[in-house]
């Protein structure tokens, strides 16, 4: 029995087994999350925004969505938590000067590393290609490498010049337990950002118009006989005690 054109077909084609599960290649998976937009799936180009979250975006994918959130979107579900434009925040971001971008490959003949990133670290020139960890500050947006805050701990931004707290540090493409963390995080600022603080109640007093009008100013008389007479608001008073002449 053969096919069309005197073929013979073989055993593995004409009985199928089970589906070989197809492995992902970790490395290729994360070098991804560096390069590729989480909302458009498209190159990352500037402006490049991240969430409180720690996800990358171009920041013109980010308004499209905010502008028309019903609009079917494949990864729709990575920006579900974004309510606003304020919720997401523009990245300073320091170009590596070894990375030559699509110039470098133009005809698909040369091996492209994947591992070179766009961006570094500007204190320690580490690139940010996922192999390291890396934060950015909610204040200024300036990224730096995790080992760069270790070892030169300030408390001012080395960028930028601008002052941060810890509680600033995003992490960028954190695993699970730190993108859960900074969840709880994010739920409890808006959780503050929504209560009101009370106003304290403040009396106010009306200033009441008095009954009695002011008394003209009081007016001393002398009589021709030596007594004296003090008229207060028209109302006289009695006369005085008399000096004795001789």
């Amino acid at each position: 029995m053969g096919c069309d054109g005197g073929t013979i077909p073989k055993r593995h084609e004409l009985v199928k087994g089970p589906k070989k599960v197809e492995k992902v290649d970790k490395n290729a998976e994360l070098a991804a999350r560096w390069k590729y937009c989480a909302l458009s799936t498209e190159k990352l180009r500037r402006p490049i925004v991240a969430c409180d979250l720690g996800r990358l975006y171009n920041k013109d994918a980010v308004i499209e969505y905010l502008l028309d959130k019903s609009a079917d979107r494949p990864n729709s579900e990575v920006v579900s938590h974004l309510r606003g434009i304020k919720d997401i925040k523009e990245l300073n971001l320091t170009d590596n000067p070894a990375w030559e971008g699509e110039r470098r490959n133009t005809k698909g003949d040369r091996y492209e590393d994947m591992h070179c990133a766009m961006f570094i670290c500007p204190v320690v020139g580490l690139e940010m290609n996922g192999k390291h960890r890396f934060c950015f500050l909610q204040t200024c947006g300036c990224v730096f490498s995790d080992r760069a805050l270790k070892e030169v701990k300030t408390e001012i931004c080395h960028k930028c010049g601008d002052p941060f707290k810890d509680e600033n540090l995003v992490v960028l493409n954190g695993t699970k337990e730190e993108v859960e963390k900074l969840r709880e995080k994010m739920e409890e600022k808006r959780a503050k950002a929504t209560k009101k603080p009370k106003k304290n109640k403040v009396a106010e007093t009306v200033a009441k118009p008095s009954d009695s009008k002011e008394n003209p100013e009081s007016t001393e008389t002398v009589s021709s006989e030596g007594q004296t007479s003090t008229q207060n608001g028209g109302d006289n008073s009695q006369p005085g005690i008399c000096g004795l002449f001789y």
